[in-house]
């Protein structure tokens, strides 16, 4: 610390100086912050204003610098200086936009700005400076594992961007699902015809391109390592093992289509009755001519019948709508009437999904004779060489049937995800999944998965990035798709493989703190060796050494600090966010006594959701309670129990946190932050009746990046919840 020197430095501008006592913020920096640099400007982010900053990090010495102005989140690139170490105060959007206007608010409001520059001097004195991961990976290979149209898409789109690129395919030869294909439906104008495939043509790009290596009917033996650094033992139908070195791993391994045999009430098995991918079959053999049924019949007529072992609420089948399904039967049904208009064919809908410029495909198919019926079908039965549906007409709420040659069932797609550790042992299905990528982490051998086993991704913010760091998700494994948002997904991927292996290579996070060049540290020599570090990690990050100490794996760990906020004894931290960081901020404040019938209360704001909501409400001009003190957290995963008792203890009056929502369909942007959060703040209650306080006085809340006018009005509900319980009584003791 003797070689750090510590600046503070405070704007005017945006109308802070016309309601501010900037001397007296000064004041404050100078004898209460210790800093040794104090100035002002009446507008920092200008050009001036930042030379002014550049001058004496250059010229004085300046080691570390806070800034009292805006929120943290405004003006990143005007007061971005990686050489030294920066809090920010908010003094704009988090004290003048949200107090509002009037004498009779000056007071509170300048307390409240005094307040936030004690926080960020006390942050800022805390902090030191990232140097950046030392377990650096310089791999730059991108592996992709699947040959279909999602990989086929991700290793042409990284091979032509200049990465090389490595593709496993379990089967002998490239294609998957789109080479069994007859046509596929449009993507492209006119939007009016069933069109093709082009996979022969994307086929001969990869097989043909100088950067990628191609492995047929070959499966992956052994992934381990980390972004950057991943050793790939990848098994061919020899019996030979050949290990690639890769930087980053995307999964493309597709789908399966559901199982017809579970739908004998759909006439699963009858001659009469095949499913979507059994129909492109049909096709492929008739070339375009007239489609003939697997016993050699003649199709007259055909019934298509939708979100068949879909959609289903009861549990027995998917519970999802696979998307593609409504724009295939289109496609199929027109396969027949160019091929006989004549032809009757029929699609059974509950709700038919076809967006975009599938609309005009529709009206296409309807201009062909294709019937449409909204009905609900109950039952597919043999009648004579064919079949009778039965099915209830939605339209005229009525029982009907009809009789089909030919009955085709839109069963949906199942991912190859691979296995899901979240399901026990005797919930297994029948036919167990066999491991995609046989990872060597503790956590499991596959990507984890959602409770239908669509491969997780946070499919709100982040498409395609999965919970473990360098390896992503793409098509149809990740959510159901068609081949165009298969291509769209790919590409996405391959973009995030290569943000993925440069950061490796600089030793800084890949995603969601994407450039964070901090990395947990651990005193050893504090360790309990609890393992809840291990234990909590949603990434797969810490593993354990032979004495059971915790061993970070910095290319793989995102920076979301929820080993941080695990660690009962505080040993783990990251050089500029810490326990001591954050604590310090906490006991800053000059907290009022008992009398003054100003309350405290804290906020921990999740700076993905939370404190942007925040900020939004002080662009929004939106008014509330002036006694609350927001302090941003990685995300709510890294709260430590101890700044909670720290606050209270300190005499604040209440503690508020805010984050992420929760759950299956959960949107914290670190998956598990929120829902760990809560386990933890559910045993607190204990704590506080020891120090004889109300439980009401922490509560949390789940809020949205958008809920900007809600934050308000919890924060002004919380405010007169305090008021109602009275000033905290830990006052008298501080």
């Amino acid at each position: 610390m003797a070689d750090n020197k510590f600046a503070a430095y405070l704007c005017a501008g945006c109308g802070l100086g016309d309601v501010l006592d900037i001397d007296g913020l000064e004041k404050i920096a100078k004898k209460e912050g210790k800093m040794q640099v104090v100035k002002h400007h009446d507008f920092l982010c200008s050009a001036a204003g930042v030379q002014m900053i550049r001058d004496d990090i250059a010229n004085e010495g300046i080691s570390h610098l806070m800034i009292g102005a805006c929120s943290r989140r405004a003006k990143t690139e005007a007061f971005n200086f990686p050489d030294v170490s920066v809090a920010r105060a908010n003094l704009r959007e988090g004290v003048i936009w949200i107090v509002a206007e009037g004498a009779t608010h000056d007071e509170v409001r300048q307390e409240m700005a005094d307040d936030y520059v004690r926080m960020g001097c006390a942050e800022l004195k805390k902090m030191l400076l990232p140097a950046g991961s030392t377990g650096r990976g310089t791999n730059k290979r991108i592996l992709v594992v699947g040959g279909g149209v999602s990989g086929l898409t991700a290793a042409i789109e990284a091979a032509e961007t200049g990465y090389e690129v490595v593709l496993v395919e379990k089967a002998p030869a490239l294609g998957g699902w789109a080479a069994s294909l007859w046509k596929r439906v449009p993507y492209q104008d006119p939007y009016a015809e069933p069109q093709a495939t082009g996979i022969e043509e994307l086929i001969a790009r990869v097989s043909l391109h100088p950067g990628i290596t191609v492995h047929l009917g070959a499966t992956l033996a052994e992934t381990a390592g980390a972004p950057g650094r991943f050793a790939v033992k990848i098994a061919q139908e020899s019996g030979a093992v050949v290990q690639e070195m890769v930087g980053a791993i995307i999964q493309a391994s597709g789908f399966s289509t559901y199982d017809m045999a579970r739908l004998p009430e759909l006439g699963a098995g009858l001659p009469g009755v095949v499913d979507q991918a059994g129909l492109e079959a049909l096709a492929q053999a008739a070339r375009g001519g007239a489609i003939e049924r697997a016993d050699g019949q003649v199709v007259q007529s055909v019934v298509f019948v939708q979100c068949a072992g879909q959609r289903d609420a009861t549990g027995t089948h998917l519970p999802y709508c696979s998307g593609h399904c409504c724009a295939t039967s289109v496609k199929q049904a027109m396969y027949f009437k160019d091929a006989n208009p004549d032809i009757d064919t029929v699609v059974l809908y509950t709700d038919l999904r076809l967006p975009g410029m599938s609309e005009d495909f529709y009206r296409s198919a309807q201009r062909k004779g294709v019937t449409f019926t909204k009905g609900k079908v109950s039952q597919v039965k043999a009648q004579g060489a064919g079949c009778t549906v039965s099915f209830r007409d939605l339209i005229l709420d009525e029982d009907a049937t009809v009789d089909a040659d030919l009955v085709v069932l839109a069963t949906g797609q199942v991912p190859n995800s691979g296995v899901n550790i979240d399901i026990p042992e005797d919930q297994q299905p029948e036919v167990k999944p066999v491991s995609i990528l046989n990872l060597t982490y503790r956590q499991g051998k596959d990507l984890p998965q959602l409770k239908a086993g669509l491969t997780d991704s946070h499919f709100i913010c982040f498409p395609y990035e999965t919970r473990r760091t360098g390896i992503y998700a793409a098509g149809p494994v990740r959510r159901p798709m068609d081949m165009q948002q298969a291509t769209d997904d790919a590409t996405g991927a391959a973009l995030k493989a290569i943000q993925a292996v440069e950061n490796a290579m600089l030793g800084r996070a890949a995603h969601p703190r994407s450039g964070d060049l901090s990395y947990p540290i651990v005193r050893l020599e504090g360790c309990t060796q609890c393992k809840r570090c291990t234990v909590e990690c949603p990434f797969g990050a810490i593993d354990e050494d032979e004495r059971r100490f915790p061993v970070f794996n910095e290319s793989r760990c995102r920076r979301c600090g929820t080993c941080m906020g695990a660690c009962p004894v505080r040993v783990i931290s990251f050089e500029n966010y810490s326990t001591d960081t954050v604590g310090s901020q906490i006991k800053s404040l000059d907290m009022p006594d008992e009398f003054s019938e100003r309350p405290r209360i804290l906020l921990l704001a999740c700076e993905n959701d939370a404190y942007p909501a925040l900020d939004m409400a002080g662009l929004s001009r939106t008014v509330y309670s002036a006694f609350v003190r927001a302090i941003p957290v990685r995300c709510l995963g890294s709260v430590n129990t101890i700044w909670i008792t720290d606050a209270l203890n300190s005499g604040w009056d209440g503690v508020m946190m805010m984050g992420c929502k929760k759950g299956d369909d959960y949107q914290c942007h670190f998956v598990k932050g929120s829902e760990l959060a809560h386990y933890r703040m559910s045993k607190i209650d204990d704590t506080l009746k020891g120090m004889g306080l109300e439980p009401e006085r922490v509560a949390s809340y789940e809020v949205a990046i958008t809920d900007h006018q809600r934050v308000a009005a919890l924060i002004n509900d919380y405010a007169e919840k305090i008021k109602e319980l009275g000033m905290s009584p830990m006052k008298g003791f501080n």
